[in-house]
């Protein structure tokens, strides 16, 4: 499968290094690709430079962000979630016209510091928003409440025996990356939340979640929903 990721982050890496160990074709965007490329130095402590982690990826098509949209046949937006829209932006609404838009975004805030504020919350979401700025594309929220490498590996945590959420407006949009999910990660159970909307309860977890990295002593965790 075409898959273009808008973003060179973490999540976007994790993802990239992933799909495309799986044989698909990724294109991972960026807004300067020459600069992306020279990055020498490591965004945080444990990560390697971007030109380290693609050199050890070459398979990952680096372009920008209206190339890597315009490559996929599903596209997933793992950017900061105050930049969030600006990608998409640069991304181009005419290449992800009728395209599956996975967003991964969280409203994290930093400019305060540890913990993090939500910039988005209660009334709205980034899901929503990005939903309004392509009304011909089908924004499914999923994946923004684990950390990249359970993202790509959720055996890693209780063998699996954990929950994901989908949210989103088309039915056959959030069934299809259901299914995804499963054939390219290996998630075993999502919950459907409903419309878009319901992606204001994911967001505003993370403001939980945040404050579980210390208790748990790793950010590689997640929940399982019981009755």
């Amino acid at each position: 499968m075409k898959i273009g990721i808008l973003g060179t982050g973490i999540v976007g890496q994790t993802l990239a290094a992933k799909l495309a160990a799986e044989d698909h074709e990724v294109v991972i965007g960026t807004r300067d690709v020459a600069a992306a490329l020279a990055r020498t130095e490591a965004p945080w402590p444990g990560m390697v430079s971007f030109s380290e982690w693609h050199a050890a990826n070459p398979a990952v098509v680096v372009g920008t962000f209206a190339e890597a949209a315009a490559h996929g046949e599903i596209a997933l937006v793992a950017t900061h979630g105050t930049s969030c829209l600006d990608v998409v932006r640069s991304a181009g609404e005419e290449n992800l016209a009728g395209k599956i838009l996975i967003d991964i975004s969280n409203p994290l805030d930093f400019s305060g510091g540890f913990p993090p504020s939500l910039s988005v919350s209660n009334t709205d979401s980034l899901g929503e928003q990005l939903q309004r700025a392509l009304p011909d594309t089908k924004v499914v929220k999923t994946l923004n409440t684990v950390n990249a490498l359970v993202m790509v590996d959720p055996g890693s945590v209780a063998g699996g025996d954990h929950h994901l959420f989908v949210s989103g407006d088309d039915a056959g949009a959030k069934a299809e990356v259901t299914r995804l999910l499963g054939e390219w990660f290996g998630w075993r159970d999502v919950i459907d939340l409903g419309d878009i909307t319901t992606a204001r309860g994911t967001e505003m977890y993370l403001a939980l979640w945040v404050r579980l990295i210390g208790p748990m002593g790793s950010p590689s965790f997640n929940i399982k929903v019981v009755r």
